[in-house]
């Protein structure tokens, strides 16, 4: 897993131990992600099924993408598709993608990187993986999360972040058997890049074998532990997580995670995603692309996309590539995790 891993954890900055032991967030429930298909076709697991959107608010959705090993031409993405109302994320962990917008964002997601896209009132993007990745095939795995946006912001001006992995705030345990990269927000004093509208905090955190982490958290936010590679345990009661696997918590100042002895992954590393927010507390309507309020600002959003309100396709746009040969069968391999 290439995202943004330095040799020596032991030289980084250290989080501080938990100062009250007390306070511990205790684990309210485990799911499991279903796999499904996104976009033209790309293998994907559902990461918030089985939670309501009370439980996960602020957030609305977040699919992890692959993990996943592209025969040459099976690499696929999404088409140009419209948004409202919320703030696309889109972490690259392994591998490439395309993107552009129709208020002039874009660029390359790489290893490590995170584009981070606030729809407001209204934007048309596509994300596909670049020309030579079709032809060539490899592996592929991200996470695209939908960060809702309270009332007041759903129609501000479209807006586009690329945060790239080198800006990422990197600390580690007091041990440095366990490395935290802070996408967004902020662990203890330590605080990532991206700008949000809504307070939240966004990190990838990896484990090595045996490794437990005492996390520091706001306790105003809710608290998501989700597992992209391996097994481990949540909370002090070592309650068993593995890939696929998404975990919420109560309330409180700080939460544990741990890795098995034996992770049964191929570098022996336990993989999460950390993420919380201060819930907004306002009625959410989410039909498609669109996050609103009230059945009628979904209305008038599908109104205002046919009527190419939200934007345009420009000239000499970026299109999904059609490899040159593509295989005969399809034959894209997830890569399964125990």
């Amino acid at each position: 897993m290439p995202a943004l891993t330095p040799g020596d954890w032991t030289v980084l900055a250290r989080l501080e131990p938990v100062a009250e032991p007390a306070d511990e967030r205790s684990v309210a429930t485990v799911t499991t992600a279903p796999r499904g298909l996104e976009g033209e076709g790309f293998p994907v697991r559902r990461a918030f099924a089985g939670l309501s959107l009370v439980a996960l608010d602020p957030f609305v959705h977040m699919d992890q993408m692959g993990e996943v090993d592209y025969a040459p031409g099976e690499p696929k993405g999404t088409p140009w598709h419209p948004h409202r109302g919320f703030e696309t994320v889109t972490y690259m962990i392994d591998g490439t993608f395309q993107h552009q917008d129709s208020h002039g964002g874009g660029g390359l997601i790489t290893n490590g990187s995170t584009q981070w896209m606030t729809a407001g009132q209204g934007i048309l993007h596509i994300e596909t993986p670049p020309e030579e990745l079709v032809e060539s095939g490899g592996l592929f795995h991200g996470i695209q999360l939908w960060v809702n946006l309270p009332a007041r912001d759903k129609m501000i001006p479209p807006a586009y972040q690329s945060l790239e992995a080198e800006e990422v705030a990197l600390v580690a345990s007091p041990d440095a058997g366990a490395l935290v990269r802070v996408v967004a927000g902020a662990v203890g004093p330590h605080r990532g890049p991206g700008s949000t509208h809504t307070p939240m905090t966004l990190a990838h955190v990896t484990l090595r074998a045996g490794a437990q982490l005492d996390l520091p958290w706001e306790p105003g936010f809710n608290a998501l532990v989700y597992v992209l590679a391996g097994r481990g345990y949540v909370g002090s009661e070592r309650r068993p997580v593995s890939t696929g696997q998404l975990a919420s918590f109560d309330r409180g100042g700080w939460l544990r995670l741990g890795a098995d002895s034996r992770p049964d992954t191929p570098d022996h590393l336990f993989e999460v995603l950390v993420l919380g927010g201060r819930p907004i507390g306002e009625p959410v309507e989410h039909y498609g692309p669109f996050v609103m309020n009230t059945r009628a600002e979904i209305a008038q959003a599908l109104e205002d996309y046919q009527r190419g309100r939200l934007g345009v396709i420009p000239p000499g746009a970026l299109m999904p590539h059609v490899a040159r040969s593509a295989p005969p069968e399809p034959r894209a391999r997830p890569v399964e995790r125990p």
